[in-house]
């Protein structure tokens, strides 16, 4: 377009087409994050309390006995989950296990029914659940004995489930507060030094050098409410809470579950017989309904109230920080375009420079345009699966009540967002003047799924060797795998077909001759921009990482899932608005090679976070052996490369777009 006798609008929404719409989603994203935080919790069919009475008083809708249900055992020092029987604990005669989901089968979540049995309403005190006997004499004994040595030198965690809520521990710490885990600790150690790790200083009993501790014995309390006014024999059960102990337990025909702990010398040479007991009382409570009983849960997250005020003070820096991008934006352009429209003369013309200059090579196709046209389609499938299943959950659609139902609605998304994927890639290559569109859809539906693939399944060779729990069945590789090639690809092909058809239009031509790019300092070099790029971006969702790698790493349960759809809605803007002008900067500087610096301009977040991965793992986590570090760095590369997409697809959309609005 030439420049000679042309006017340009100063009109600034005109300038900056997307504003609208980023604070469209802002508004979206301050409605629901704080809605989901205010709101009442509420229950989906199929996911409701059951009703609970008396044994007398028996119903086919009002049940009397009260199952517990076990899950995997896991522990901060190791990433390596196992089931419950691989620790040799008390095994229910009639074993089964609930219908999993796909979000459970990927994550390994191994719920099966236990031996601890309850009748609604009735205290018991001191009941045996069984006898385990070891002798070293044994080879199989002893290992089963050193298995479980270990597991409470790693310091590994039960998780029990009871009316499908977990049965959280509280104990007291300093200051007189409460902290609650959603598990307990198999037991503790002293070391031979007489440390006292773990577990072992809230008892002072616990102090012989060189010896296990075993919890085994348990006293659980629970709680119900009586829901119907009519009909007060009907109750809901709305919290679960134990306390473990160590009893030895001298004569198992006369428990009193009193007297000295249980321990295992570390050098035990001879036979052992460990008795497992539990006592059980159940409590009203006429304030705490049924609809709101997972509140007790939140006993178990310390760190809640200093959430609150993090991400509010977090949510006003970004939004402060947002709005100063905006406007040094909107003001320098306006002056440009002001400057441009008070020229009189052509030969004023000439004498311009900046990002005018360079509008005839500013939609110049870059190179390696077929994997950058693969990247932009992989990440606006990412996007727009980020975005659904964080919305789903907001509006309470996957509670956690219902375990692995995050999961699998994002898997089943992902799936079924290869149309969008492979229309964009093919549209955005097609745009580049790209002619194989064939190949380029290949690179599409390959790539990076490939790569998530192999490190996947080289991971889940390492559980398979460990023997964990968490490894996923061949069986279930197979249908994953034939999910992605019977539904995926098809779907991205159609995709790609149909986007092959068309392609974006430019407001400007592109110069047959490139324009000679003038030599560029080292702060307008693309490394900067990019490190400068991601600063910003990672600075609004740090706070909301920890927690996520808490909930992953440290087996903390994460529900503040309101608040982490706004940050993801702040993060979609900030990293549009820190791409935008950056790029503007070096379009000044007569610099139009910009698709791949918008590209990895906000990308390079995912460089920050995995250096933040790592800095979690050395303070953080007391991971020691190499498979579960390499499962660690494992899994985060994974959480890299999809922040890597999703962000890098953002800014590249909002840049595109500016770009085409300013130029017309």
């Amino acid at each position: 377009m030439s420049s000679r006798g042309s006017y340009l609008g100063t009109n600034l929404w005109r300038l900056w087409p997307a504003l609208p719409g980023l604070w469209w989603l802002l508004g979206l994203g301050l409605l629901l994050g704080l809605q989901a935080a205010r709101c009442a919790p509420f229950y989906l069919p199929g996911l409701a309390p059951v009703n609970f009475c008396e044994a007398d008083r028996e119903t086919p809708t009002c049940k009397s006995s009260v199952a517990l249900f076990v899950n995997r055992l896991d522990s901060v020092e190791s990433v390596l989950p196992y089931e419950h029987n691989t620790f040799d604990f008390c095994q229910d005669s009639g074993k089964k296990s609930p219908s999993e989901n796909l979000g459970q089968v990927l994550f390994g979540g191994q719920i099966t029914s236990s031996p601890y049995k309850f009748s609604f309403n009735k205290t018991e005190t001191c009941i045996k659940v069984c006898v385990k006997s070891y002798d070293t004499a044994n080879e199989d004994q002893k290992k089963k004995l050193d298995f479980l040595k270990k597991g409470i030198q790693l310091n590994y965690q039960h998780h029990w489930i009871i009316d499908n809520m977990p049965v959280i521990w509280c104990r007291d710490i300093e200051g007189r507060e409460k902290y609650c885990t959603p598990g307990f600790p198999i037991g503790c150690f002293v070391t031979k030094s007489g440390i006292a790790r773990d577990a072992c200083v809230i008892n002072l009993e616990f102090n012989k050098s060189n010896t296990f501790y075993l919890f085994n014995h348990v006293d659980i309390t629970i709680t119900y409410h009586r829901e119907n006014e009519t009909n007060w024999s009907i109750a809901r059960l709305v919290s679960a809470r134990l306390d473990p102990k160590s009893y030895k337990h001298s004569d198992e025909n006369h428990l009193t579950c009193h007297g000295p702990p249980m321990e295992i010398p570390g050098e035990y040479t001879d036979k052992l017989n460990v008795t497992y007991t539990y006592s059980v009382k159940f409590e009203e409570n006429k304030n705490n309904k049924s609809g709101s009983r997972w509140n007790y849960v939140l006993e178990s997250m310390p760190e809640t109230n200093i959430q609150w005020f993090s991400i509010i003070n977090s949510f006003v820096i970004i939004l402060f920080l947002s709005g100063m991008v905006a406007m040094i934006t909107l003001k320098t352009v306006h002056k440009d375009i002001t400057r441009y429209n008070q020229m009189r003369f052509p030969e004023d013309a000439q004498k311009e420079f900046g990002w005018k200059l360079v509008h005839g090579d500013v939609f110049r196709p870059p190179r390696s345009r077929m994997l950058l046209s693969a990247f932009l389609g992989q990440g606006i499938q990412v996007l727009i699966m980020t975005f659904i299943t964080l919305l789903l959950v907001c509006l309470g659609f996957l509670s956690p009540a219902n375990r692995g139902a995050l999961m699998t609605c994002a898997v089943v998304l992902w799936v079924l967002l290869g149309t969008s994927a492979g229309y964009v890639s093919a549209k955005m290559y097609k745009t580049f003047r790209g002619v194989q569109w064939k190949t380029n859809f290949l690179l599409t539906a390959l790539l990076c799924p490939c790569v998530i693939f192999a490190n996947l399944f080289i991971m889940n060779l390492i559980l398979w060797v460990e023997g964990s729990s968490a490894a996923i069945s061949f069986g279930a590789l197979i249908g994953i795998f034939a999910m992605w090639l019977g539904i995926s690809v098809p779907l991205t092909f159609l995709g790609a077909y149909i986007g092959s058809m068309g392609k974006f239009k430019h407001p400007v031509h592109i110069n047959q001759v490139p324009r000679q790019i003038p030599q560029q300092t080292f702060f307008r070099k693309p490394l900067f921009g990019m490190i400068i790029g991601g600063v910003l971006p990672f600075g609004c969702t740090f706070i909301q990482l920890f927690f996520i790698l808490n909930s992953i790493w440290s087996h903390q349960m994460y529900i503040m899932f309101g608040f982490l759809f706004l940050v993801f809605i702040i993060l979609l803007i900030t990293c549009s608005e820190a791409t935008v002008l950056l790029c503007y900067f070096h379009l000044c500087a007569e610099d139009y090679h910009w698709w791949w610096r918008a590209f990895f301009t906000s990308s390079f977040m995912a460089v920050y976070l995995f250096m933040y991965t790592v800095y979690y793992f050395i303070t953080k986590l007391q991971i020691a052996d190499v498979a579960s570090t390499i499962l660690y760095f494992g899994s985060s590369m994974i959480m890299v490369l999809i922040f890597f997409l999703f962000t890098a697809e953002n800014t590249e959309a909002w840049q595109d777009c500016h770009l085409a609005e300013i130029n017309k």
